[in-house]
């Protein structure tokens, strides 16, 4: 093995065959290898030649954190491959040694292009394993499948690895009949030390409705381009009457019917649009017919966002090109990506079969490796967080991703038929949240009286407590104070002032702090740091600042951050002087008065808080400069400013801002905010709410 091999860990899936569902098993460890090393790549040593970029390693490096591109990370094409093997194999040891190099955990993902069940292909790939010194994880398909037959397929594909001087690392059986997992285990525990089984899992093969089109050759003629990715989880051809299509018709499925059947067209878009009945994907008028005007202006009234497809194929091709047309996990398909991940981690000991491979203990934290342990963590208590804003598809998109990752329970706000109903076009399954209307919510009255006389004294009566009520946002925040949910985000919809003046009228800050304030934790490449306050106080005081520092230094150890507070100034110690000078100069002696055990220094300047080699010029005896967590700023637009800058130039992701200083966790998104924002934001929400330190 050689130098490089020994310094990086690598570990090599293997199939003996295609359709499998690599993807997934080489998901779930890429998930775990990020929060554990800090520079993670992905080798694809075969791949096509001629038919465009390989899709699995588009998908895999788009969750690699090496930062190598695509060209860096593959070997050699299959055809060269099978004319030269040997050179080809010289080849593919070239260049994973020239990425891995750069890498602490690699993961290598073998080829499965044939089309029947053979160890041939499986020879190579552990030929090749054996020659990069990584140990294999063996990929066996389940579908159609005895577990007997399955443990045979094992058997022989075992005895094919070690022929070729590889070692098995671990065997995971998927796609296997749900009935069946206890009895696959059982046939494979024999055979393997480490062996897992994963069931057979409709959305990971359903194709988008996106593909269909693309499939059938189609053009959408009416819906909602945003539907386009919704997964068809069935197809029906609609080829008898009316009521009996109806009859037959099941969530998620495509309707293939030919342009002229207008009962059926009607029929179809009724039910869809109907309460009690299924939620289609999609409808595919084929045969080239175009609706009769007037369905077609019917169908217009119905103000539908259902996709609807036309295509000039006849009725069999059209459905045998649906029923061919299996989807891909791609590096867009965020929920394939999710059930995956979900999937990985419930019936795969992924830690254990990482711990295997004796990765060293990281010394940095990445960006990666904190948003795991984020989710860990949230995961490991789960709470419930509010999100009040349920007609917004970012929020219904991010909820789907935390109920599938179990990361928190949600209660969304809204009308619940029209939020279940575009949470289920949207093709995402949001059943395990609770969705409430504070329009005619029964809980709205009593809010109103609590909150009429949380505001006597600001003369707000009853009555105007009640319409108040009807805001989102005031309504989810007497959720959180009356202990039924755990905490609340909003802001996708609405200003910071809307999500925090409610706070500060009915939850009101912790004891011993007078001022709500955020942060913003900034995931740099090798560390993360706590930037405070970047969005709350314009110009604060030296008894606000001092407030900002000890919230920030405890909001900072929630989040397993060691707090060592830097009280920033443009001046270190006393080489300046001046009125801004002084107020940093007065907040560092409060913090150091009203918390003594918070580890602080100030006046400092930035680069004397963060770089060892300035700090040993400025401020050699400080216990903080040159090693500080916690950055204060001295008002807002320095800190805003600031933020920006460090995320932009130096690529930091910044997760915030996290509000501090209240009773319970209320947080606020940008309007901009992406879907991964909204779904980070709650998890750190939900870390909040599991202790009491704000």
């Amino acid at each position: 093995m050689s130098d490089t091999a020994s310094r990086t860990t690598a570990i090599y899936i293997a199939a003996p065959e295609g359709d499998t569902g690599k993807s997934t098993i080489a998901l779930g460890i890429l998930n775990r290898l990020r929060a554990i090393a800090p520079r993670v790549g992905v080798f694809r040593p075969i791949t096509r030649v001629g038919e465009g970029r390989d899709y699995i390693l588009e998908l895999l490096l788009a969750q690699s954190t090496a930062g190598l591109d695509y060209d860096e990370c593959v070997g050699v094409g299959y055809q060269q491959l099978h004319t030269d093997t040997d050179t080809a194999i010289a080849t593919i040891v070239d260049r994973f040694h020239a990425m891995a190099d750069r890498c602490d955990a690699v993961l290598i993902v073998g080829s499965d292009y044939t089309d029947v069940a053979t160890p041939s292909e499986l020879s190579v790939n552990a030929r090749i394993a054996a020659n990069l010194g990584a140990p294999v994880v063996l990929a066996v398909g389940g579908q159609g499948r005895t577990p007997a037959q399955i443990a045979q397929s094992v058997e022989v594909c075992l005895a094919e690895i070690a022929a070729q001087h590889a070692h098995t690392a671990a065997v995971v059986a998927n796609r296997c009949n749900p009935e069946q997992l206890a009895d696959v285990a059982a046939a494979l525990a024999p055979l393997a030390k480490n062996s897992y089984v994963l069931p057979e899992e409709p959305m990971l093969t359903a194709p988008s409705v996106a593909e269909l089109l693309e499939a059938v050759d189609g053009t959408m003629i009416k819906g909602d381009e945003a539907l386009l990715g919704r997964e068809v989880l069935g197809v029906l051809v609609a080829g008898m009457t009316a009521e009996h299509v109806l009859e037959r018709l099941s969530e998620g499925m495509a309707v293939i019917t030919p342009g002229d059947r207008s009962d059926v067209v009607l029929s179809v878009m009724g039910a869809h649009a109907a309460e009690g009945f299924p939620s289609l994907s999609t409808v595919i008028l084929n045969g080239g017919l175009d609706l009769h005007p007037s369905i077609a202006a019917l169908v217009d009234g119905l103000r539908l966002r259902l996709p609807v497809i036309t295509t000039d194929l006849g009725t069999f091709e059209t459905a045998k090109t649906v029923a061919g047309t299996r989807g891909r996990m791609t590096l867009r398909s965020q929920r394939k990506i999710d059930t995956s991940l979900e999937l990985m981690e419930r019936h795969v000991d992924v830690c254990e079969l990482v711990a295997a491979l004796s990765l060293p203990i990281p010394t940095v934290t990445t960006p990666q490796m904190f948003e795991h342990e984020l989710f860990e963590r949230a995961r490991s208590d789960r709470r419930r967080i509010v999100l009040p804003e349920g007609d917004d598809d970012r929020i219904l998109q991010a909820a789907g991703r935390l109920l599938r990752r179990g990361v928190a329970d949600l209660t969304i706000l809204g009308e619940a038929s029209v939020v279940r109903a575009r949470a289920t076009e949207l093709g995402l399954d949001i059943s395990a949240a609770d969705v409430i209307d504070p329009v005619s919510s029964p809980l709205r009255d009593g809010f109103a009286a609590q909150y009429a006389e949380l505001r006597r004294k600001k003369g707000v009566t009853h009555d105007q407590a009640r319409e108040i009520m009807r805001d989102v946002s005031y309504f989810g925040t007497m959720l959180v104070h009356n202990g039924m949910v755990d905490g609340m985000v909003s802001g996708a919809r609405h200003t910071t002032a809307h999500t925090v003046r409610p706070a500060l009228e009915i939850i009101r800050t912790a004891p011993g702090i007078n001022t709500v304030s955020s942060i913003f934790l900034m995931c740099l490449a090798d560390r993360v740091l706590a930037y405070g306050d970047c969005a709350i106080v314009p110009d604060p005081t030296s008894e606000q600042l001092a407030d900002i520092a000890i919230s920030s230094a405890l909001t900072a150890a929630q989040f397993g951050i060691d707090p060592r507070v830097a009280m920033l100034s443009y001046s270190t110690g006393s080489s300046g002087a001046g009125a801004d000078v002084e107020k940093v100069a007065v907040a560092t002696q409060l913090v150091r008065d009203r918390a003594p055990e918070i580890l602080v220094e100030g006046p400092i300047q930035y680069d004397a808080a963060v770089e060892p080699t300035v700090a040993l010029t400025k401020m050699p005896d400080s216990p903080v400069a040159g090693r500080a967590t916690v950055l204060i700023f001295p008002d807002l637009n320095t800190g805003n400013n600031t933020y920006k800058a460090v995320q932009r130039s130096a690529g930091a992701v910044a997760i915030g801002p996290v509000l501090q200083g209240l009773n319970k966790p209320v947080n606020d998104l940008s309007r901009g905010a992406l879907v991964t924002d909204i779904v980070n934001t709650v998890a750190i929400t939900a870390v909040q709410a599991q202790g009491e330190l704000r």
